[in-house]
């Protein structure tokens, strides 16, 4: 799937492919391992809506010497957010802690990028915990940028108080 010409000497090994049906054990592993929790029915609702996905292969898994070593679920959208032009969301990216630094995760953004341009689609969104330094430094290393919107969130306790105030 990936172009070795262009590739570097860590990236040659991973071979990346389309993301599975049987692949939900292996991505719920590598994610407990770096989040230190289970999340099996976000996992089992994130697979089967990129599954259903039209035959867009834009959440894809890494593999490494045929073991799974990383994955990556995204959608494309076409004109959400007040966007007219179609975009993708890269919701999440993992890699297995003893392969990183091997390149993983740089092989299944190329692959992403190559399928989204196939595509007509353009750019990549995503988001990152504020705490998170050694993510937002690889996505600013791959050639993310801050996006000219801001992400907004509503504590729905506290408005909810506020409205019974102002009642």
């Amino acid at each position: 799937m990936q172009s070795m010409e262009a590739e570097s000497l860590e990236t040659q090994n991973v071979l990346v492919r389309r993301l599975r049906p049987d692949d939900l054990e292996n991505v719920i592993r590598i994610d407990a391992k770096v989040t230190g929790r289970r999340r099996e029915e976000y996992f089992k609702l994130k697979l089967e809506m990129a599954m259903n996905e039209t035959g867009i292969e834009v959440s894809l898994a890494a593999e490494i010497d045929g073991m799974f070593v990383g994955f990556m679920i995204a959608r494309v959208y076409y004109g959400d957010f007040g966007v007219a032009e179609p975009a993708a969301v890269l919701e999440v990216l993992g890699a297995h802690p003893d392969f990183r630094g091997r390149g993983v995760g740089h092989a299944l953004l190329h692959q992403l990028a190559t399928n989204l341009l196939g595509l007509g689609v353009g750019k990549v969104s995503t988001e990152v915990n504020w705490s998170d330094p050694a993510m937002m430094t690889f996505l600013q290393r791959e050639g993310f940028e801050p996006a000219p919107r801001i992400c907004l969130d509503l504590d729905c306790e506290a408005f909810r108080r506020r409205q019974e105030i102002d009642i």
